[in-house]
C-alpha cells in the first residue's frame, strides 16, 4: 500500500515523513514529499538530519519521479539540498555507485530544458557536488 504524505508543518513532521520514506524504501512517496516541499524550506526542515541514505533516496526519487516531469523543481530541491547542514559531511562519505547515482541526476537535467536554470547554473552546482 503506497504510503501517504502530506504537507509537513514543522521539521519534526518532515522528519517523521521522511523516516516513513526510508523505512519503506518509497521513491514514489518520497517524490510525493518533495513535490509539496517548497525547496528552499529544505535545509530547515532537515535541520541536522541529513544522512547518506536521506541524501540518495532524495536523489533516487528526484531522477526516477520528477527530473522527466519538472526539471526546473528537481533542480531547485538540488540547489537547496547542498545547503542543508551536514551536506559537505554527507558528501564525503558517498560511495562511488552513489557519487554515480548523482551524476546520473544531472546527466538527465542537462539533457531537459527549463528556465529555471542555465547550463551554467548546472555545472557550478555540480561542482558542489563534487562531480
Amino acid at each position: 500500500e503506497k504510503l501517504r504524505v502530506w504537507k509537513p508543518s514543522s521539521a519534526y513532521e518532515f522528519g517523521q515523513i521522511v523516516n516513513a520514506v526510508m523505512a519503506n524504501k518509497d521513491e514514489a512517496a518520497c517524490a510525493d514529499l518533495l513535490t509539496i516541499t517548497e525547496p528552499k524550506t529544505l535545509p530547515v526542515l532537515l535541520s541536522n538530519k541529513l544522512e547518506g541514505e536521506i541524501l540518495l533516496i532524495f536523489i533516487q526519487s528526484l531522477e526516477h519521479y520528477m527530473a522527466g516531469k519538472d526539471p526546473g523543481l528537481a533542480y531547485q530541491h538540488l540547489f537547496y539540498l547542498s545547503k542543508a547542514e551536514r551536506f559537505k559531511v554527507v558528501l564525503a562519505l558517498l560511495s562511488k555507485n552513489e557519487k554515480e547515482e548523482v551524476q546520473q541526476l544531472f546527466d538527465l537535467l542537462s539533457e531537459r530544458q527549463s528556465d529555471q536554470y542555465s547550463w551554467e547554473d548546472l555545472e557550478s552546482l555540480k561542482k558542489v557536488y563534487e562531480l
